[in-house]
């Protein structure tokens, strides 16, 4: 698996600030991370970056990651409780959203796209740009529930189309040292994937899908 992610696989970089800057609609990132650092320094990026820019953030994660996350934006200053309350940065448990929308262990499109689409519409609201960051596929994937979190993530693109920045995470534990098929298919689903390795806290390492 690490000959797959660090050989194979050609990463080009770019300044941190840069590359969270210059993402765009059309983008559906991935990270395959080492440790929930490297994730959270990422995730952190993500969403801090677009509340600087007045872009909508919202985040359905772990509760855990989703207290972090909100440590590390406190820590830089941001408001959260007046964002919040205008609706440009929205925070959803993971499992609890999945609850809304998986019927039978497989995610029901129509209850999906209900739940998800009311609230990037709120968030895209006076026109703003919104970023998404989802962690329900990692929840699905470590529940071994595959076919489900590949079908998650096909709705989660087509309910993309351009609308709005995309980024989504699963830990490297959950996958085992033979994996590297079940890596390939969910990297394709997207059109960057993110190193998740221990990078240099300036620069962001990345290889383009399609």
């Amino acid at each position: 698996m690490d000959k797959i992610i660090s050989e194979v696989n050609r990463w080009e970089n770019t300044n941190i600030q840069v590359f969270w800057g210059e993402i765009a609609p059309c983008d559906h990132l991935v990270q395959i991370y080492e440790n929930d650092k490297i994730f959270l320094d990422t995730l952190e990026g993500f969403a801090g970056t677009g509340l600087l820019l007045g872009d909508s953030v919202v985040v359905i994660a772990t509760a855990s990651h989703i207290n972090s996350l909100n440590t590390r934006l406190l820590a830089q200053g941001f408001d959260l409780t007046a964002l919040a309350a205008a609706d440009r940065y929205m925070t959803m448990e993971a499992t609890d959203t999945l609850s809304r929308f998986m019927v039978n262990n497989w995610p029901d499109e129509d209850l999906f796209n209900r739940c998800i689409s009311s609230v990037l519409d709120r968030a895209g609201k006076d026109g703003r740009k919104v970023r998404a960051f989802g962690e329900m596929v990692a929840v699905l994937w470590a529940q071994g529930l595959n076919g489900a979190t590949v079908q998650l993530e096909n709705l989660w693109h087509k309910l993309h189309r351009n609308r709005f920045t995309l980024y989504c995470a699963y830990p490297r534990s959950g996958f085992t040292q033979a994996a590297e098929e079940s890596i390939a298919c969910l990297c394709n689903l997207h059109s960057k994937v993110i190193d998740g390795q221990a990078r240099p806290a300036t620069e962001i390492y990345y290889r383009s899908v399609k």
